[in-house]
């Protein structure tokens, strides 16, 4: 991995300002990525960034904006928590779908995610799809009661949680109707078998 001291810029050929942000094709970013894993990518980005220490958000934010998209895919990839987080909110819908394939990526943030409002429905698809990521019964919870989560996959969930969750939903105004509903049902029907 190649790295820059923590104040240096990007050089050569590449865009300081990340001009070339949305002309990267998503077989391009795969290319990238597979790179970066590899440990074979030549992509400078300052070493710190990929470090776990704390880094005051406004100068990241202003730093993450001036790499070009292949430095911000490279750190989706192996970046630290702070930059993970920020680049959940990158204006290339690539970038944020790599910050999931990120291997530090924690549960804790996986959880964060599936509850957050912020969330695009694509990063909660791939949260909702992920067999590892959806063992976790507080990562189904959130799913279940994020508005933003596609209707097909909260609903998938809705089954598997607690009783004393499943009567929240069926109570609650926060939730779509249809979770309402099967929710209702399913107290019903739980209800109906115990016999009273």
């Amino acid at each position: 991995m190649t790295s820059m001291g923590f104040g240096d810029e990007p050089s050569g050929g590449e865009a300081a300002s990340g001009a070339d942000d949305e002309s990267v094709t998503d077989a391009e970013a795969r290319q990238i990525a597979e790179t970066v894993i590899a440990g074979t990518d030549a992509i400078p980005v300052p070493a710190a960034l990929i470090e776990d220490a704390p880094v005051v958000e406004k100068s990241l934010l202003h730093r993450l904006g001036l790499l070009p998209v292949n430095g911000r895919i490279k750190l989706a990839l192996c970046g630290s928590r702070e930059v993970r987080m920020l680049l959940l909110r990158d204006g290339n819908r690539m970038v944020r779908r790599f910050v999931l394939k990120n291997p530090r990526i924690t549960d804790d943030e996986i959880i964060a995610l599936s509850r957050s409002r912020t969330a695009e429905e694509e990063i909660l698809r791939e949260i909702a799809e992920n067999r590892d990521w959806t063992k976790n019964y507080q990562v189904r919870l959130g799913l279940v009661t994020n508005p933003k989560t596609p209707l097909v996959l909260a609903l998938r969930f809705v089954p598997a949680l607690m009783e004393r969750d499943i009567r929240m939903l069926a109570k609650s105004k926060n939730v779509s109707a249809t979770i309402a509903s099967q929710a209702r049902r399913i107290v019903v029907t739980k209800t109906a078998q115990r016999g009273g």
